[in-house]
């Protein structure tokens, strides 16, 4: 088990439960917030090693958590958007803002949680390399150069 603590940050409910159980069952510790506010309160109380973030949230979207979270962390967090938003526009804010992957709704389970493998820097967890970095319609690996 890995014992890493991710925030996971979406204004759903039923979204947080349903990645908070496949996160758990993963061996990740798991905590939560529901808007921009508690989204950077909890990043501050909590120190996670990875953000799921969603980019529409009530208090503030997902784009201007990142910017709060900058100063709230003395390294960068990892995030990784997870978002209904249309990628067109928002993807490039990602890359932007320096989010490691970005996934529309609702995500493909398996390449969420490599996606958090290799986000957290963890090899045995992490996506297959090849490929380019547009993996499906619905996601992209924002580490990749080719974008």
């Amino acid at each position: 088990m890995t014992g890493k603590k991710i925030l996971v940050v979406d204004d759903d409910e039923d979204m947080r439960r349903g990645l908070g159980i496949r996160l758990k069952a993963s061996g990740y510790n798991v905590v939560f917030a529901y808007d921009a506010i508690s989204a950077t309160g909890m990043a501050r109380k909590e120190k996670p090693d990875l953000i799921i973030l969603d980019i529409g949230l009530p208090g503030g979207d997902g784009f201007i958590v990142m910017e709060r979270l900058v100063s709230i962390s003395e390294t960068s967090i990892p995030v990784i958007i997870l978002t209904g938003r249309d990628p067109s526009t928002n993807r490039k804010r990602a890359i932007e803002a320096g989010a490691k992957a970005f996934f529309l709704k609702p995500a493909d389970n398996d390449q969420l949680l490599a996606a958090v493998g290799k986000a957290l820097g963890e090899s045995e967890r992490a996506a297959p390399t090849a490929g380019p970095a547009r993996q499906s319609a619905e996601y992209w690996d924002l580490s990749q150069d080719d974008q």
